[in-house]
């Protein structure tokens, strides 16, 4: 009976351990479903807590405040692509516009098609009552995906695959559309019957078409 009791009591504590260990992700989790459906300004701490299952002072344990636990939901969803993304573009071997491509379906696979998708139109729409939150996301999400994007240019660029461009003013033209189906997914996409016809893999290759081959017939 005390072996039982002993070994009872292990296997309870391995439990807890793993439990404890589980938290940070499921907080995480919970606070991104209700990011994404009520914005940064309506979600409250308390909620994201009861929907993990914890209380609200364990939250706490983990993250000292809600920017601080906004911050994390960014950096688990979206920010921990891009080390993935550089990797694979070092040993991409195909054509300037074969990356491309592939960089912006892989984006569409990895983030647009997610739940973290929302999280565009949340700090488009609060940026202005949430400044920090704003900075934070222009640094963490903006600046590194605007640098991927350029860097694919860049290369098109030296290999005479791409003509010489404003390497601003292109990287905005290809990230618009991106935020577009974004924005769309978490508004008209959401709600209008007649919206759910965008399929976005088809327009993110007409997209990738249009910039490369623009929409005049070629001159004979």
């Amino acid at each position: 009976m005390a072996l039982q009791t002993l070994i009872s009591s292990i296997e309870n504590t391995h439990k807890r351990e793993r439990r404890k260990q589980a938290r940070p992700g499921e907080l995480l989790d919970a606070a991104l479903d209700l990011f994404v459906e009520k914005g940064f300004s309506a979600a409250r701490v308390d909620e994201v807590a009861a929907r993990a299952g914890v209380s609200k002072g364990t939250l706490f344990l983990y993250f000292q405040s809600k920017e601080d636990l906004f911050k994390a939901v960014v950096r688990e969803n979206i920010v921990h692509q891009f080390p993935k993304w550089q990797e694979e573009f070092v040993l991409f071997q195909g054509s300037s516009a074969d990356m491309l491509r592939y960089a912006l379906l892989s984006w569409w696979e990895r983030i647009g098609k997610t739940r973290a998708s929302g999280i565009a139109k949340l700090v488009m729409s609060e940026a202005q009552n949430f400044p920090e939150i704003a900075e934070f996301y222009q640094e963490e999400v903006i600046q590194p995906g605007n640098a991927m994007i350029r860097r694919i240019l860049e290369r098109g660029m030296h290999s005479g695959e791409f003509r010489l461009l404003d390497l601003e003013q292109a990287v905005h033209i290809i990230v618009a559309p991106m935020i577009f189906l974004m924005m769309w997914k978490h508004s008209m996409g959401a709600c209008a019957a007649s919206a759910k016809t965008l399929d976005p893999e088809q327009f993110i290759h007409m997209q990738v078409d249009v910039l490369l081959h623009g929409i005049t017939t070629p001159k004979t």
